[in-house]
């Protein structure tokens, strides 16, 4: 052990080798101080985690144990009274989740360690700690847009002297020869059809969120990008919906550069395509084809009473109408009873199921003539106020109850409807298209994301898979 400096009578040189040697010492004390400290800070990170999977695991385990038996008395013994009834269940308790009895919680991807270095009364530094609380705070950041300019080198072989310039085209990260890549075009289809922006508010989203500025036939220019890039995927539908065994189909207005037009769709389980033309039979030709030998489910429009195919009749639009007729004669009981006798017929006529296919075509034309018998006496009748709708199921029985022989054929059109929804909406909101290649652009990416969305598909992702597929 080195004997202590006498300071007193110690030299100039001797004191200040003695500050630079403590300097250097301080220094390196310094440092292992804030090695330690970026060690506890990160072990207490670690702990915290720990804690958090430990309360899980915790927690998992207490939602499995199953109540404890009630303790059951001896019986038998004079004198004793009988066991009481055991007390009634106390309410259920709210189920704890994982993370404590708030609202779910995401996993973190970052995890900051908040502890005091001292004693506020004290001064003296505080070491170690358990994880009090904790707390989640969610945030989106504010992405910039990412340009990259691709440069293509020519390069000369130093054997053959042949000049060499890279293929120019980006498989996967871009259309053709377009400027925007395949993500950008994938977002702005998704903002225009999902969620129905206007153009304007599709350029304020891009330049406030992302710092992208387009201009309205950039935008444009995207969505029929889209549209044109998506054709197979489209014929691929249509042929899907041309061989399917049932077939809904409906039309509601679509107004093209001020003209009225009809926009059709036609949808299964699984697919829906839309079309935009008039309003006539040729549009059913030319949508479902002649070969189509499935059953058409549509309303009674004029159109689709001329079809020649198999056919059903909604019955929603049937007893929507009876209904607005007894309303409308709340003090005639034949018209209310009529309609109430017609809904009573519809319910057993759902409710039937066999699994023989000649019981359940016996009791198609049991109901059907069920049908005529309650309507019968008013044909004929002008001053019934039924005739017209009796009428008209005398006239189509045969197509009013193919669902009791056939159990996959629906007794209603509602598919139709709500397929057509979500472009009633985007009619309400722009007022139709400005030309033919706006309405061509909707009607594909209608349906496409129609598809898409009915199939509980993530739209920005198909979209972007569609376009990064290989070009032919």
């Amino acid at each position: 052990m080195a004997a202590p400096l006498d300071l007193y009578h110690t030299s100039r040189a001797e004191l200040a080798e003695l500050i630079l040697t403590q300097r250097d010492q301080i220094a390196d004390l310094e440092r292992e101080v804030a090695r330690q400290r970026v060690e506890n800070a990160t072990l207490r990170a670690t702990v915290a985690h720990l804690t958090e999977q430990v309360g899980m695991a915790l927690a998992a385990l207490g939602e499995g144990e199953a109540p404890p038996d009630p303790p059951v008395r001896p019986r038998g013994m004079p004198g004793l009274k009988a066991t009481p009834a055991p007390a009634p269940a106390p309410p259920a308790e709210r189920r704890r989740r994982a993370g404590g009895y708030g609202r779910s919680r995401m996993q973190a991807t970052h995890h900051q360690v908040h502890a005091m270095a001292r004693c506020p009364l004290c001064r003296e530094p505080l070491t170690g700690g358990i994880v009090k609380r904790t707390r989640e705070v969610i945030e989106v950041p504010r992405v910039p847009a990412i340009v990259t300019e691709h440069v293509y080198l020519e390069r000369c072989c130093p054997s053959c002297h042949h000049r060499w310039v890279p293929d120019p085209a980006l498989r996967g990260a871009v259309v053709g020869q377009g400027r925007l890549g395949v993500g950008l075009l994938s977002l702005i289809a998704t903002l225009r059809e999902e969620l129905r922006l206007p153009v304007e508010r599709i350029q304020w989203s891009l330049r406030t969120l992302h710092g992208l500025s387009l201009s309205a036939g950039a935008i444009v220019g995207a969505c029929a990008t889209v549209a044109a890039r998506g054709q197979p995927a489209i014929a691929q539908i249509q042929a899907d919906i041309r061989a399917s065994p049932v077939v809904h189909v409906d039309e509601t207005g679509w107004r093209e550069n001020g003209r009225n037009g009809y926009a059709w769709t036609f949808s299964t389980p699984t697919q829906r395509a839309f079309a935009h033309g008039g309003r006539d039979k040729g549009m059913l030709r030319t949508a479902l084809g002649e070969a189509f030998a499935g059953v058409l489910v549509s309303d009674f429009y004029g159109v689709y009473t001329s079809y020649e195919g198999q056919h059903q009749y909604c019955w929603a639009h049937l007893l929507r109408e009876a209904d607005e007729l007894a309303a409308q004669h709340r003090q005639h009981p034949a018209v209310v009873g009529w309609a109430a006798a017609l809904h009573a017929l519809y319910r057993r006529a759902c409710t039937f199921a066999d699994p023989d296919p000649a019981a359940r075509r016996r009791a198609q034309h049991a109901f059907a003539a069920e049908a005529r018998a309650l309507g019968a006496p008013c044909l004929g009748v002008a001053a019934a106020p039924q005739r017209a709708l009796c009428e008209r199921i005398d006239r189509h029985l045969a197509e009013l109850f193919v669902f009791v022989a056939d159990p996959a054929v629906p007794p209603t059109n509602n598919a139709a409807e709500r397929s057509l929804r979500h472009l009633v909406t985007c009619r309400k909101i722009s007022g139709g298209t400005r030309g033919s290649k706006g309405t061509t652009t909707k009607m594909a990416l209608a349906t496409l994301f129609g598809t898409w969305r009915l199939q509980g598909r993530d739209a920005l992702a198909e979209c972007r898979a569609l376009l990064a597929a290989p070009q032919v």
